[in-house]
């Protein structure tokens, strides 16, 4: 038996969480569920990419992640007139999401291994969905309960991926912003402002030190100006701006005690330029 986590922009006010983990119960009582968050902005995709990315690796190889945000997909044109949703292995782990943009960022492209979730039959009665043409849709009105949460648990339980679906390779695209690299100059932007107002950046380490060969740095962004990169986020007085890499390696501004988004006026996509001594 495996083990199987949770992703969602449910939050902590509703019963959402206490229906989906009931939910779980009903399908496997023993499985172990391991919460990363319920706190994801509402439909925020690139949220949950971001916290995926910070942790998956930290379970052990095989885990299965239940992700369910914005879980009825997306499309180019706004409204969703066919849902899908996908059981993928990225990694040596399997992820269990609605066709919205998630696993192509997640997994910088279309993953390895991947297959489309069959929506069960809904039978006609008072619950069931709209009626489009005399024909009944077969969607169910609630996909983490009766297609997300299924497909999670048998992989969690050790069942093939393939047992799922049939393999695909169509996925409803987001991409990156990808960092820009100059011989001088290295271009990024905020990917995530976390809940102590640290501004998460997609300038990685690596590119840092690639780029730069041992040059100083300078950090710019609205109108400041950093010139050193501090070891951690206390490695200044409380109230300065701290510019460090964090645990996954991405370059980050934060103040030390305080709210750097809010006092920088700086927020997701914001720029932020590492500057090289030519």
């Amino acid at each position: 038996m495996g083990v199987l986590t949770l992703l969602t922009d449910f939050g902590y006010r509703d019963h959402y969480v206490a229906a989906l983990k009931a939910r779980l119960l009903h399908l496997a009582p023993t499985l172990p569920v391991m919460d990363l968050t319920h706190g994801v902005e509402p439909y925020n995709i690139a949220h949950a990419v971001h916290v995926l990315r910070a942790v998956f690796r930290d379970f052990p190889a095989g885990t299965t992640h239940l992700i369910t945000v914005s879980d009825y997909g997306a499309s180019a044109a706004g409204a969703v007139a066919t849902p899908a949703w996908h059981a993928a292995e990225h990694e040596g782990h399997y992820f269990v999401a609605a066709d919205n943009g998630l696993l192509p960022l997640l997994c910088d492209g279309v993953p390895a291994q991947l297959v489309r979730l069959e929506p069960p039959a809904v039978a006609a009665g008072p619950a069931s969905p709209v009626l489009a043409a005399g024909n009944l849709q077969p969607v169910s009105l609630n996909p983490t309960r009766n297609i997300l949460a299924p497909a999670a648990v048998r992989l969690a339980l050790g069942q093939p991926l393939s047992s799922l679906g049939q393999p695909v390779n169509d996925l409803y695209l987001l991409t990156n912003r990808q960092v820009r690299l100059q011989d001088n100059r290295i271009t990024g932007h905020v990917v995530h402002v976390d809940h102590y107002g640290n501004l998460i950046t997609n300038i990685s380490r690596e590119a840092v030190e690639v780029v730069g060969r041992g040059r100083a740095a300078t950090v710019h962004f609205g109108r400041e100006v950093v010139r050193e990169l501090r070891p951690h986020f206390a490695a200044a007085p409380p109230g300065e701006i701290v510019c460090t890499f964090n645990p996954q390696g991405c370059l980050s501004v934060a103040i030390n005690q305080g709210h750097a988004s809010e006092l920088l006026g700086l927020y997701f996509d914001s720029q932020v330029d590492v500057r090289f001594a030519e």
